[in-house]
C-alpha cells in the first residue's frame, strides 16, 4: 500500500507558517489524494498528547479510513514500549525506529540486548518493528543486528538515500536488505553544485528528476507482491517564503504519488 508520512507534511507542520496543519488536517489532507495510509512518523507532539486527544487523533483516523503507522528514533526499552502502547491506540501494526535515539548511541551488543527484550512484546501484540537504514549506522551492522535477533517481527525500513552520506551505495543499501524489508521510505535525491563551484549540496529531488532509481528498488523488494508498504516523504529545502514552500511541498506529494501508481 502506498502511504504519506509526516516528512510528506514537513513544511505545513512547520511554525514557519502562519497556520501550521495539525496532524487531523494531514489526515484529511492524505484522504483528500485518495491515500488511505500514513506514517506519523518523528512527529514530536505526539509525545506530548493527553490520553484524551491520542484517542481523538485515533478516531479521526479511522473515520476517515486511515490505517496508522508510527515512528519514532530509539531502542530504549521505555521508548520501545511506549510506542507498543501508542499501537495498541493507533490500531498500528508498524513501528518504525532506529538504532540511535536522541540521547542513545549503544553498541551493536547493547542493541542486540535492547531489540531481544522488546521484541517478545511486539510480537504477541502483531506488532512489526522496522529499523531504518540511515547514515550513523553500516547497513550490513544493522542487519547483522535483525539477522542475529531472527524475528519474523523485525526487519528494515528501508531509506537508500540516507546512507549516501556513509558512501554507500543506495543500489547496495537496497539489495542486501531486500529480505529484510519491512517498510520501505519513498523520495528522491540529487547533488547540486554550490554557488562559486566549491562542493556540492545532497538533498531532495522531485520524484523522477533525481537520482533514486526506484524501479530497482521495486524489482529487487517486490513491496506490492509483499505487502510491504511505501511511505511517501521528501527532502525539500526552503524554498523563500511559506507559500511558495507549501506549494512545491504539495506538488512534490502529487507528483510522487503519481510515480508510484504509474510505476509496474
Amino acid at each position: 500500500m502506498i502511504g504519506l508520512g509526516t516528512y510528506a507534511f514537513f513544511w505545513q507542520h512547520s511554525d514557519l507558517v502562519d497556520e501550521p496543519l495539525t496532524l487531523r488536517g494531514a489526515f484529511e489532507a492524505t484522504r483528500e489524494l485518495d491515500v488511505e495510509l500514513f506514517q506519523i512518523c518523528d512527529y514530536a507532539p505526539l509525545e506530548s498528547m493527553t490520553d484524551a486527544e491520542l484517542r481523538e487523533a485515533a478516531a479521526a483516523a479511522r473515520d476517515l479510513g486511515i490505517t496508522i503507522e508510527l515512528g519514532t528514533k530509539g531502542i530504549e526499552p521505555e521508548r520501545l514500549t511506549r510506542f507498543l502502547d501508542l499501537a495498541a491506540v493507533f490500531d498500528a501494526v508498524l513501528v518504525r525506529s532506529m538504532l540511535f535515539g536522541p540521547a542513545s548511541r549503544p553498541t551493536l551488543p547493547e542493541a542486540e540486548s535492547q531489540l531481544r527484550a522488546a521484541i517478545s512484546d511486539y510480537e504477541a501484540s502483531g506488532v512489526t518493528l522496522a529499523l531504518e537504514t540511515y547514515e550513523q549506522v553500516a547497513t550490513t551492522d544493522l542487519l547483522s543486528v535483525v539477522d542475529a535477533i531472527g524475528s519474523d517481527h523485525l526487519g528494515i525500513c528501508l531509506d537508500p538515500a540516507n546512507v549516501v552520506a556513509r558512501l554507500e551505495r543506495p543500489r547496495d543499501c537496497v539489495e542486501l536488505t531486500a529480505p529484510r524489508v519491512k517498510n520501505v521510505h519513498v523520495k528522491d535525491f540529487a547533488f547540486a553544485r554550490q554557488p562559486g563551484w566549491v562542493g556540492f549540496t545532497y538533498g531532495g529531488a522531485r520524484m523522477g528528476e533525481g537520482l533514486h532509481d526506484y524501479p530497482h528498488l521495486r524489482e529487487t523488494v517486490g513491496p506490492q507482491e509483499r505487502g510491504v508498504n511505501e511511505i511517501v516523504e521528501h527532502w525539500l529545502s526552503w524554498q523563500g517564503d511559506p507559500q511558495t514552500t507549501i506549494t512545491t511541498e504539495r506538488d512534490w506529494t502529487r507528483t510522487t504519488l503519481e510515480y508510484l501508481r504509474s510505476t509496474p
